[in-house]
């Protein structure tokens, strides 16, 4: 299979994922958010996939979700800021890479880019609810961000002894 086409189709896939990950389990929160999985693969797709696909799949995915969910006032930001998380993950892993307990590189990426969505989040809420209305959402995204951290980075551990994703980047 050709690298694009390759690349079209894991990508393709970790959307979808993604869209399943947060549909399965939404636990609502305060200020009309809701919890879930979806970050764990969010956090894959930018590790697995380098920035563009990573940023699509984690975006696409993130944003269907909560369009099929009834959140469509998010749709557009949480494109925005899980594609942005997607994208730091990466960079940041590339980043860390040099660390020899690549466990510890990845979790470490991963809570740095979780606080992008946590502050993405909380700005956009800023402007939507008011910026002290907003802090309560602040620790279901921390939970969510903690569950998705702990997922992907065991998720990634086991995908990276396998050659699937390797020959990919």
């Amino acid at each position: 299979m050709k690298r694009n086409t390759k690349n079209l189709v894991f990508a393709a896939m970790l959307a979808a994922v993604t869209c399943v990950a947060t549909l399965v389990i939404h636990i609502p929160s305060p200020l009309h958010g809701y919890i879930n999985l979806g970050d764990c693969f969010v956090l894959l797709s930018g590790w697995l996939l380098g920035p563009l696909y990573g940023f699509l799949a984690a975006g696409i995915g993130s944003a269907l979700a909560d369009l099929f969910l009834g959140y469509a006032v998010y749709a557009p930001v949480t494109f925005a800021v899980k594609g942005l998380v997607a994208l730091t993950a990466y960079l940041l892993i590339k980043t860390f890479g040099k660390i020899k307990n690549k466990p510890v590189a990845y979790a470490l990426s991963g809570v740095i880019a979780e606080l992008v969505m946590i502050g993405g989040y909380y700005v956009f809420e800023g402007f939507m609810y008011g910026w002290k209305a907003s802090l309560v959402n602040i620790p279901p995204n921390g939970i969510q961000a903690v569950a998705g951290i702990v997922c992907a980075t065991l998720l990634v551990t086991v995908i990276n002894k396998t050659d699937v994703f390797r020959k990919n980047k």
